[in-house]
């Protein structure tokens, strides 16, 4: 698998990731048994980044990965974690103090003596632009506690903000088919400043493997069952905040760019390998095969340029008005 560079985390990972939301609740559910499995088969594929956080199952799947990682002890592997959303969402939550517990905590959670990537999970605007936040943050550096930070943010105003921080290593935005605003408004920023992209919610949960339809229903303890207006987080990370009909309408007008032989999710996921600045997509899955299909895509030729103007076309006809301005 093609591997590419977090200039400031000095590691080269496979340009496919694994998102291991799924491995700890929200999307049904997933035993212990094919966690294992979906690790174990990702990693054969090709993943050399995992990406969870302490918040998934309330540390199940960082202990589901901790105990990959303690029976695979070189599989060469970059884990990122998250932390913050454990707590009222409030910003007087991020102090040093609290960093220092919840990183020790998902560092026992993981077994490891220092985290690869602590990645700021969505907190609040304000804590973007906070400066003892970032102080905190280096001081886990100095510590031995973390080996490198990172965001994960919401907005595009918020990826900005970090970016123009010295220390910060990657930013982790939603950027999919149906999520382009950070193409231009973030993917520069971050190549010019060093700083590494992971690019979430790949297949907008779902909608863009070309499965669904508008009689598919989801699990109770599924967030595109709960979630589809916002109620528990941020809509933005249900369906990237489309319409699920107005989504289904694009991917119909998607299907037919489908290279022969690759499936619709490996098209949607060498959409974003070819956006210029992207350094590793982590599409999650829920089974061994989708963990193989989707390092598959990193094997695809790059897009033709009709086939990227097609994406965009069908993005600023359907999709732009809904989603462009919000995040």
């Amino acid at each position: 698998m093609e591997k590419r560079r977090f200039p400031r985390l000095g590691r080269e990972v496979g340009v496919i990731g694994l998102g291991a939301w799924q491995l700890g609740a929200d999307w049904g559910e997933v035993s212990e048994e094919t966690a294992t499995s979906i690790l174990a088969a990702a990693v054969e594929s090709g993943v050399t980044f995992i990406d969870t956080a302490d918040v998934y199952g309330d540390g199940r799947s960082e202990q589901l990965i901790g105990r990959f990682l303690r029976e695979h002890p070189d599989a060469g592997l970059t884990v990122a974690t998250k932390m913050g959303r454990r707590v009222p969402q409030t910003p007087g939550a991020y102090t040093l103090d609290n960093f220092r517990a919840w990183t020790d905590r998902s560092r026992a959670n993981l077994g490891v003596e220092a985290l690869d990537l602590v990645q700021l999970h969505c907190p609040p605007s304000p804590v973007f632009v906070t400066d003892t936040v970032y102080d905190a943050l280096d001081t886990l550096v100095e510590e031995g506690r973390i080996k490198a930070y990172g965001v994960s943010v919401e907005t595009v105003d918020e990826a900005r903000a970090a970016i123009a921080r010295p220390g910060v290593a990657s930013v982790q935005i939603i950027l999919n088919a149906l999520r382009h605003k950070p193409v231009t408004e973030v993917l520069p920023a971050a190549a010019e400043a060093g700083v590494g992209i992971i690019a979430r919610v790949p297949l907008a949960s779902g909608l863009l493997s070309g499965r669904y339809d508008e009689h598919t229903t989801f699990a109770a303890d599924d967030h595109r069952t709960y979630n589809r207006h916002g109620e528990a987080f941020d809509v933005g990370e249900t369906f990237s905040g489309v319409d699920f009909s107005l989504g289904l309408q694009a991917v119909r007008r998607l299907a037919p760019l489908v290279p022969e032989g690759a499936t619709m999710a490996q098209f949607a996921l060498r959409w974003i390998l070819d956006q210029p600045g992207v350094t590793v997509v982590i599409p999650g899955a829920r089974n061994p095969e989708q963990a193989r299909a989707n390092s598959d895509a990193a094997a695809l030729a790059p897009l033709p340029p009709e086939a990227l103007a097609e994406v965009a076309a069908v993005y600023d006809e359907l999709i732009r008005p809904q989603v462009h301005h919000r995040w």
